[in-house]
């Protein structure tokens, strides 16, 4: 039986999930080896973390990439096997009635067939997204997802899903008057927060709790969380080669 799993990882800032996964993998409490850590934004901290790992690292600039499509996109620079039937009709990200739906799911095939290109020229089980703050459309999911029912992204969200998705999950928890707060690592499906649950984490919020406690104490349990679910997929998968 293969002793590991190869991990690849996403980051869009500081990486202190990435740290934690790193430590894991390192002390053996996650059977797996980071493979890669990409960046959607330049000389982030958490590259740093990775090449100190002695992890490889790139960088696929979305911001650049979505301001030079802003001067118009032509069928040529769309990725050759690019529906746009196709994925209009599996996404839930945003409305197509809305008028930018075009442009943000063209855009956004556009960065996520170079962050493709990178991510293809390595052998990985998983893809986890350790902070990316890039949502992904059918194009890349159908091309890190190839098995039906055999999900290969894994992301954690900032409170106990189904509850508060979207990208303010410790705020959005805190301001409702939440007296539990939480952390949900899950499986990135075509929606918004809406894939499979894996783990969840839950801590007590008290009346003289700020907003900086809640985000601290959820930090500290998805540091907790986050390498027990990767273990927990790896433990499923390793058995399968033996």
């Amino acid at each position: 039986m293969a002793a590991h799993i190869n991990i690849g990882t996403l980051i869009s800032g500081g990486g202190t999930n990435l740290q934690a996964i790193i430590d894991a993998c390192k002390d053996n409490t996650i059977s797996g080896n980071i493979v890669f850590t990409g960046s959607d934004t330049p000389d982030v901290k958490g590259l740093e973390r990775a090449q100190t790992a002695g992890i490889d690292t790139f960088v696929v600039d979305y911001a650049r990439i979505i301001r030079s499509c802003r001067s118009g996109i032509a069928d040529k620079d769309l990725p050759a096997d690019f529906s746009l039937e196709d994925i209009m009709e599996k996404q839930h990200l945003i409305d197509p009635a809305d008028g930018n739906a075009l442009f943000f799911l063209k855009s956004r095939a556009i960065a996520e067939k170079q962050l493709l290109d990178r991510i293809m020229t390595y052998d990985m089980d998983l893809l986890v997204l350790a902070g990316f703050m890039r949502v992904f459309t059918p194009y890349f999911i159908d091309r890190i997802n190839t098995v039906p029912g055999k999900y290969r992204i894994m992301n954690i969200h900032p409170a106990l899903l189904p509850a508060f998705p979207g990208t303010d999950g410790y705020g959005d928890t805190f301001r409702y008057g939440c007296k539990v707060g939480g952390c949900t690592v899950h499986f990135i499906d075509y929606g918004e927060d809406t894939g499979p649950i894996i783990g969840q984490k839950a801590f007590e919020i008290t009346d003289t709790d700020t907003l900086d406690d809640v985000k601290r104490k959820g930090l500290e349990k998805e540091w907790e969380l986050y390498p027990a679910c990767i273990q927990k997929f790896a433990r499923q998968i390793l058995p399968e080669r033996a």
